[in-house]
Formats: C-alpha cells, structure tokens, sequence
C-alpha cells in the first residue's frame, strides 16, 4: 500500500474514533454497575445448628420415662377365719420379719370348738379300747364254739367302726387347732406394710384384706411405654435410675418385664425394670426417671454414630433424604443421609453427618446447592436444644429479622 492510501484509510477510521470510545467506557460503566449491584447483596439468613452424635450406643436415642417404685412381689395379708380383731401390731411403713404375729381375733369361741374337738378324740379314743377288748373275748369264746358267728362279726364290725371313729375325731380336732391359730395373724414373708385396711374392733370376713405387705428383696420400678417406643425396648435392656428424692444419685436397673397387652384405658405397655443395687435409701412408692439406652444390634459395633434432627431439617430428592450442610466459605452443600426412623417432630439420622457438621433446620425446599448463608439460631431457645450448641460466629433470629429463601 502507497503512503497516500495508508494516510486516507487513517482518515477514514478517524471518523468513528469518538463514537467507539463512548461506546467502550459505556460498556465498562455497567459492568462495574452490575458488579456493585451484585455485591450489595447480603447473605440469606437460615436457620441452623451444628449437629452432635445421640448420647449412648449407636443403636438409636435414649427412651425416658417417668418411674415408680414398687416391690417385685407383693400380697394382701388376711384371717383365714372371721372375727373380731382385737389386736394389731403392725403399723403402715413398718418392717416384719416373716413368722412375725401382726394382729389377733377373739379366740375365746376357736378355743371352745377345739376344747370340744379334744373331747371328741377322748371318747372316741375309749370306744376303741371297749371295742377291742370286746373283739378279744369274742375271739377266745368263738374258738370254744361258746358263740354264734355273727355275734363274733358283730363284735369286729364295731372294732372297725370305732377305729373310723377315733380317726375322724382326730382329725376334726386338728381342723379345730388350726381354726385356733389362724385367730393370729402372721407375716409369711420379710417385708414392709404398705396399707392397713380394719381397724381393732371391727369383725371381719374370711379373707378380707387387714394389711398390704410388700415382700423384701428385689425392687422393682415400673413404667407405661407408648407403643411407638416397643421397638426400642426389650429385656434385659439396661437403665438409669434417678430420683429427685436422692439428688446426685444414678442407680443402674435393667428390664425384666415387658406386659405383651396394653392397658384398655391408656393403652400403654407396663414395663418393669429391677434396680440391681436399690440400697436402704429407696422406698417403695418414690417416683422419678429412667433412662434406657439405646439396643445393640448385631452390628453395632460397625454402625455410625446417629444424629437427632427436627423432621423439618430433612429435604427429600425424590424417595432420597438428605440435609443441607453449610460448608467452606459458608455455601450451602446436599449430603444425602440415612434415616433410621421418623417421629412426629424429630428424625433419628443414621449416617451422612458428622460430628459438628451444621444443618440448616428450616426452609429446606427455598434454598439451592452453592447459596452463600450466614446461620442463626432458632427463635426459641428449646429448638436449638435439638441439634447441641450455636456455632461461632453465628447471629441470633429476632422477630425483626427476615429469613430469605
């Protein structure tokens, strides 16, 4: 190219020099705009607590119940005759030993009937002897042929009468001696008094209750299970036992006991542990807590630690669960997750978490995979018990802040 041509071409661009650079720095003006724009906005705000693994085996949660103390046997303690109770001994919370006379009845009629009884056995005891002697002379004379054979046969057949005779009065005279007895009342069993049911004076039944005895030895503490909790319940099971009336202490127990029907009315399950080292300081009748430890399965040993979540923190693709973790740099991550059951408020999460790990508990379905978040606790302080202790550096949701999806 001439010089010539070379000068008009550059004339020519020289033309559109200024347009074009408007142009440029318009452009480079709205992307700085759009920049601004973009880092102007703030965080979405979620709610969210790092997790911590369920306290006790990895088999699921604790099961809590409330509890009563109860003696594992107990029985009614009763006359086996009736009467008129003119003693009592015992007294409501006291202990016996078994043998141990507790109340009497008016033994003066008991005490006439086996009077009589002995008398009875007396003379019949005498018939005996006169009918034998008779039986022995009949026998030498009918050897002389001094008598007819059926005086000799009706002398053996009142031998044997008598002898019938000496036995039922013998044994009406034991029925009359025990009537005697059971006029006084005794302990069968070591134990302590639990009810009193007659007052001295007062004539009683055969039968009717004048006492309650809880047998000594092993102690029992019972509860009423919801049926949802059967599945993580089964004997042998072990617990823990508190009461408020024993501040500090923590008895071991373990199930024995599990009722196959439930109560018509409650519809619970009676469940009854045993307290392997109750001790003098508990009583029968103190209530208070037990807590069951989760069950070991089979594998247990190689099952990952579980993790208790609000039933709002789990988002499901498709039949899939899964929760948001807040990862690096404070972006939202999907971790799939195993869910080992469902309840009404909470979910027992069996695998996919770790310890520390912060799940985002509400607004699952309004956020997306890579959305930077700034946590904050839940309103209430009783949810954030849920999932353990806020995160550092987390803020706290007012009834002013907003929680954008």
């Amino acid at each position: 190219m001439s010089v010539a041509a070379s000068f008009q071409a550059l004339r020519r661009m020289g033309r559109f020099r200024a347009p074009l650079i408007v142009f440029v720095a318009a452009a480079f003006t709205l992307a700085g705009c759009s920049e601004d724009r973009k880092a102007s906005v703030p965080p979405a705000l979620v709610v969210a607590l790092p997790v911590h693994p369920d306290a006790g085996a990895p088999g699921g949660s604790a099961v809590r119940y409330p509890v009563e103390v109860a003696a594992r046997y107990s029985n009614p303690m009763s006359f086996r005759v009736p009467g008129k109770v003119i003693e009592r001994r015992a007294r409501i919370g006291d202990s016996v030993k078994k043998g141990e006379v507790v109340a009497r009845l008016d033994p003066v009629d008991a005490q006439k009937q086996a009077a009589s009884a002995g008398a009875a056995m007396e003379a019949a005891e005498h018939r005996v002897v006169f009918a034998k002697q008779q039986l022995d002379r009949d026998n030498a004379q009918a050897e002389q042929n001094l008598i007819a054979a059926n005086q000799l046969e009706q002398s053996q057949d009142a031998f044997i009468a008598a002898q019938a005779a000496r036995d039922q009065a013998a044994a009406q005279r034991v029925v009359a001696r025990n009537n005697l007895q059971y006029n006084t009342l005794v302990a069968d069993h070591d134990g302590v008094i639990t009810s009193e049911n007659a007052d001295t004076g007062q004539v009683v039944a055969a039968g009717q209750a004048v006492y309650g005895l809880a047998w000594s030895g092993d102690t029992d503490v019972t509860l009423d299970a919801a049926a949802s909790d059967l599945p993580r319940l089964s004997v042998g099971q072990t617990a823990n036992v508190t009461f408020p009336a024993l501040p500090g202490k923590r008895l071991a127990a373990r199930v024995r006991e599990i009722t196959p029907a439930a109560d018509p009315q409650s519809r619970t399950y009676r469940v009854k542990l045993t307290l392997l080292q109750p001790g003098q300081i508990v009583r029968f009748g103190m209530t208070g807590d037990a807590t069951l430890e989760p069950m070991a399965g089979p594998d247990a040993g190689a099952a990952s630690s579980t993790f208790t979540v609000p039933s709002t923190a789990i988002f499901h693709q498709g039949n899939s669960p899964a929760v948001w973790i807040i990862g690096a740099h404070n972006s939202l991550e999907l971790h799939p997750v195993t869910v080992r059951s469902y309840s009404e408020h909470s979910t027992i999460v069996g695998g996919g978490l770790k310890d520390g790990d912060v799940v985002v508990l509400a607004g699952v379905h309004t956020v997306y995979a890579g959305q930077h978040v700034t946590p904050v606790r839940p309103l209430f302080d009783g949810e954030g018990d849920v999932a353990g202790p806020a995160a550092a550096g987390e803020t706290h949701l007012t009834a002013d802040d907003g929680v954008r999806p």
